[in-house]
């Protein structure tokens, strides 16, 4: 690791602005574009601070988040999620590694489905009427989390 304090500052930085999100997801449903877009120039520095090489990994990492970006972008078509919600996803997806990467969209699928089913049964109890809105941003920072906290929790591992 190039540079361990830098690396720590940017992995509470990134944590930070996941539990932001999260919050705010759940008051208006929507995850601001600047936030995004911080999270993806992070990235950069953070393959620095932890002296990623630019070939193969960071290539490997930005045509991940494109592959993200672009599945999700179908749940996006087809209603099941919202613009914010692939768009940081798919920054997300720049700092993670191809193993990372499925661990995060494994973690964030489990959650956004129990959080769903959350969401729908307090609907329907609420007799509310029309679609049931989910705050997916909650579940995209929960996968997230879950990969950050893996250096703390898997620190034996190789």
């Amino acid at each position: 690791m190039m540079n361990a304090m830098l690396t720590d500052f940017l992995t509470g930085a990134l944590a930070l602005i996941l539990i932001w999100a999260a919050w705010r997801d759940t008051r208006t449903f929507t995850i601001e574009n600047r936030l995004v877009v911080i999270v993806a120039l992070m990235a950069p520095l953070f393959w620095w601070s932890v002296g990623l090489p630019v070939w193969p990994d960071a290539m490997m990492r930005i045509g991940i988040a494109l592959l993200v970006f672009f599945v999700l972008f179908g749940a996006f078509a087809v209603g099941m999620m919202g613009g914010g919600d692939v768009k940081l996803a798919a920054a997300l997806a720049l700092w993670f590694s191809p193993v990372g990467n499925l661990r995060f969209l494994v973690i964030m699928s489990i959650a956004g489905g129990i959080l769903t089913l959350i969401y729908w049964a307090r609907h329907k109890s609420l007799k509310k009427e029309g679609k049931v809105k989910v705050p997916y941003g909650v579940a995209i920072a929960i996968g997230a989390l879950w990969n950050l906290a893996q250096r703390f929790f898997n620190q034996f591992a190789g």
